[in-house]
C-alpha cells in the first residue's frame, strides 16, 4: 500500500484502500475527546516535570518522584501498600525503592508486628527532595491551570475526582470478578 492509497478518490468516494459502499466513520467520533485530552495534557505535565528537574538540577526520574510523595503522604506503608498505589509491579518497586534507598532517600523499617513486612519512611534528605518536587509541581500547575478562575480549578478538580470515582467502580468489580 502507497500513502496515494490513503488519500480520498473524490470528495465523499472515499479512498483507494476502502471499498466503495464501506461505512463512513462519524467525522465527530474523530475529534479529541476526554480521554484523549486527558492523555495530552498528562504527557505535556510529564515532559514538563522532566525538563524543568534537569534545569533545576534534581536528579530523580518521574517513577521515583511519585514514590516517594506517595510515601510522603502516608509514611509508614508496606512496599505492597506503595506498589498497589503506584500501580507497579512489586519486584519493580523493589528496585525503584533500591535505588532510593541508596541515594539516602528512603529507609526501610521492620513492621511492628510482622517481620516480613517492611515499612517505607523519608529521611532528612527524602523529606528536602519531596519540597523540591513538590514546588516543581506546584509551578506546573499554574502554568497549567494559567486563565482559570479559582472556581473553574476547584471545578475541574472536582470533575477529575468524579470521573476517577466512577472509573474505579468498574475497577473494583471487575478484580472482584476475577478473584
Amino acid at each position: 500500500m502507497s500513502p496515494n492509497d490513503l488519500l480520498p478518490i473524490a470528495p465523499g468516494i472515499g479512498t483507494a484502500a476502502e471499498p466503495r459502499g464501506a461505512a463512513r466513520l462519524d467525522p465527530a467520533a474523530l475529534q479529541p475527546n476526554v480521554g484523549a485530552l486527558l492523555h495530552d495534557v498528562a504527557r505535556l505535565i510529564r515532559r514538563r516535570f522532566d525538563r524543568r528537574a534537569r534545569q533545576t538540577g534534581l536528579a530523580i526520574t518521574r517513577q521515583q518522584a511519585r514514590a516517594l510523595l506517595s510515601i510522603a503522604r502516608t509514611e509508614g506503608l508496606s512496599q505492597a501498600a506503595i506498589a498497589t498505589l503506584l500501580d507497579i509491579e512489586p519486584i519493580a518497586l523493589v528496585r525503584l525503592l533500591d535505588r532510593l534507598h541508596e541515594e539516602g532517600l528512603v529507609e526501610r523499617r521492620l513492621h511492628p508486628t510482622d517481620r516480613r513486612v517492611r515499612t517505607l519512611w523519608l529521611t532528612p534528605l527524602g523529606r528536602t527532595m519531596v519540597d523540591r518536587i513538590l514546588a516543581i509541581n506546584a509551578q506546573i500547575r499554574e502554568e497549567a491551570c494559567a486563565g482559570l478562575s479559582p472556581s473553574a480549578r476547584d471545578a475541574l478538580l472536582r470533575t477529575l475526582d468524579h470521573m476517577k470515582a466512577n472509573l474505579l467502580i468498574d475497577e473494583e468489580g471487575e478484580s472482584a470478578a476475577a478473584e
